[in-house]
């Protein structure tokens, strides 16, 4: 009777792999380097708007409240039920453009540079919140019209993160990571600002000009790194 006999290489290999696969954290890959501990999600961020209660009351009626329509990735955000039409110079109109919840202390909408050459404004490239420099628009709803004097921008490609992601990728609220997305039209992105916040799950979002120069949706990897 034969009697097998393993091959020794094949024992040590299986015994490195075993012994990586307990020193990693609980996150490992087949190659034995320690993997992000949360799933790295890439969404576009469509034209949208952020209004404060007041400028909501003033478009949509005295008392009126966002009503939630779609959950967004963020835990405690949403796309609301709500949308208003803005209007640029020359009477030209975005119309249908929705707002995210919850109300702000702040009212801002953030285009991609198509939308905004649509509308015939130039509008920067910002952090939300950072409306020096920008340009203002009108905003129209059921009620009523409002004019934003500013904060007609272009939110800048970011990521947000918790402390999790952060001590993986070693980086700190305010700091730049690099994008690169593989499909049929590969492209590197580079300088997401990171958003860093305790609950935040890590989550990209580009606007549509980007999502669409990369075929995001038959993108086949995605890679955070510096």
């Amino acid at each position: 009777m034969s009697t097998a006999t393993l091959d020794r290489s094949l024992v040590e290999r299986l015994v490195r792999e075993a012994i990586r696969g307990q020193t990693t954290n609980g996150y490992h890959t087949d190659n034995g380097k320690a993997a992000a501990p949360n799933k790295l999600v890439v969404n576009v961020s469509a034209r949208h708007c952020h209004v404060t209660q007041e400028d909501l009351e003033r478009l949509f009626g005295k008392g009126r409240t966002l009503t939630p329509f779609k959950a967004l990735y963020q835990d405690g955000f949403f796309a609301a039920e709500e949308a208003v039409t803005v209007i640029g110079p020359r009477h030209r109109m975005l119309t249908n453009v929705r707002i995210l919840g919850p109300c702000r202390d702040h009212s801002q909408v953030e285009l991609a540079f198509t939308d905004a050459v649509m509308l015939g404004l130039d509008i920067p490239v910002r952090k939300s919140g950072d409306h020096r420099d920008s340009p203002g628009a009108y905003l129209m709803g059921p009620a009523g019209m409002i004019r934003l004097e500013r904060g007609m921008i272009r939110h800048e490609r970011h990521v947000h993160m918790g402390p999790a992601d952060t001590a993986y990728y070693g980086v700190k609220d305010g700091d730049r990571l690099n994008l690169r997305i593989a499909s049929d039209c590969s492209a590197v992105l580079e300088d997401l600002l990171c958003r860093v916040s305790p609950a935040a799950k890590l989550e990209v979002h580009l606007d549509t000009d980007e999502g669409n120069a990369v075929n995001l949706p038959r993108a086949t990897k995605l890679e955070l790194f510096k």
